[in-house]
């Protein structure tokens, strides 16, 4: 199969897809399958790659949250102090073939095309403490990206690795927690002090919720910094709260909810064939309790960071 009968398996199979599980099955299948043919494709004009690597996503696409379009965030790991540019040839390849089938390219260009974005086991070790170093706001951002990642294509192990790092470094720099939170702790305000939704009031967005921002990231944000707090590997924030809640009991009440929510975007996104207006959605489309759901999950979204960040602040002062 090559990368124009993978398209064309997509636009038939999409239309059968049910449940954002299902989507987000079928996005890994699609990136899965096009990874192998930019290896074989590498392979086939440059010969045989120097090491052995790992190709892993980031963001919703590591979490298993992504909307039915979704663009690309992705990274490479090879094994050995090998010569960088024969994966970031790779990482071109990938990048293009993704985008052909229909996976938009990164503005932020946080792709394995990129130097920052690919690098050996030891490189990514570096990398990684550079950034919680100097925890500027775009380092930590770099870092949380980097944070919520799964291998897609090869030895799982080299990304385990490099987390053990980050949970070393934070446990002994507790104070890095905090920036973590202060980096993250930016919530869009999107209800009313009269209880009513703020939608966007101007360009061509106007009367719609930026859905990511406003409901999201509250949920996600804070389950990542727990998981940090606790050593926590897992990739999605439905897993996170899986393992995390025999500590924190207050986490029941949102496990749940979230899948709520991810199934809520699904059913109003659906339609959208457009990555720039994916996020947003309509008010005027929503029903009276279709709105009244959307606030609940919002408000419990900022209820929920709240309490994360306390429940952090109180385990870093003891530690420290």
């Amino acid at each position: 199969m090559d990368y124009e009968e993978l398209r064309a398996f997509k636009e038939i199979e999409q239309k059968k897809i049910m449940t954002y599980q299902d989507w987000n099955t079928f996005h890994n299948q699609l990136m899965s399958r096009t990874v192998n043919i930019a290896v074989e494709k590498y392979q086939e004009e440059q010969g045989t790659l120097p090491a052995s690597f790992a190709f892993f996503v980031m963001g919703s696409a590591a979490r298993c949250e992504q909307s039915v379009i979704t663009d690309q965030d992705h990274g490479i790991i090879y094994d050995g102090e090998v010569e960088k540019e024969p994966f970031l040839l790779l990482g071109k390849e990938i990048a293009v073939g993704l985008e052909y089938i229909g996976y938009p390219m990164c503005d932020g260009k946080v792709m394995a095309s990129e130097p920052l974005w690919t690098n050996s086991i030891d490189g990514w070790h570096r990398q990684v403490k550079e950034w919680l170093e100097e925890s500027s706001w775009e380092s930590l951002r770099h870092f949380s990206t980097f944070f919520d990642s799964r291998v897609l294509v090869g030895n799982a192990d080299f990304l385990s690795q490099i987390k053990q790092v980050a949970f070393l470094y934070l446990k002994r720099n507790p104070s890095t927690y905090m920036r973590l939170v202060d980096n993250v702790g930016f919530i869009r305000k999107s209800i009313g002090i009269f209880g009513q939704l703020l939608p966007e009031r101007s360009g061509r967005r106007t009367g719609s919720i930026h859905l990511k921002t406003a409901a999201f990231f509250p949920y996600v944000n804070a389950i990542r910094l727990l998981a940090l707090l606790n050593n926590c590997d897992q990739h999605s924030t439905t897993s996170r709260i899986a393992e995390l809640k025999g500590t924190y009991p207050f986490l029941e009440e949102y496990e749940e909810l979230f899948k709520q929510l991810l199934q809520f975007r699904f059913n109003h996104t659906k339609n959208n064939t457009d990555y720039d207006d994916v996020h947003y959605l309509s008010v005027h489309t929503l029903t009276k309790s279709e709105k009244q759901e959307l606030k609940e999950y919002m408000k419990k979204g900022a209820q929920l960071f709240e309490i994360v960040k306390k429940e952090i602040k109180k385990e870093c002062s003891i530690w420290e």
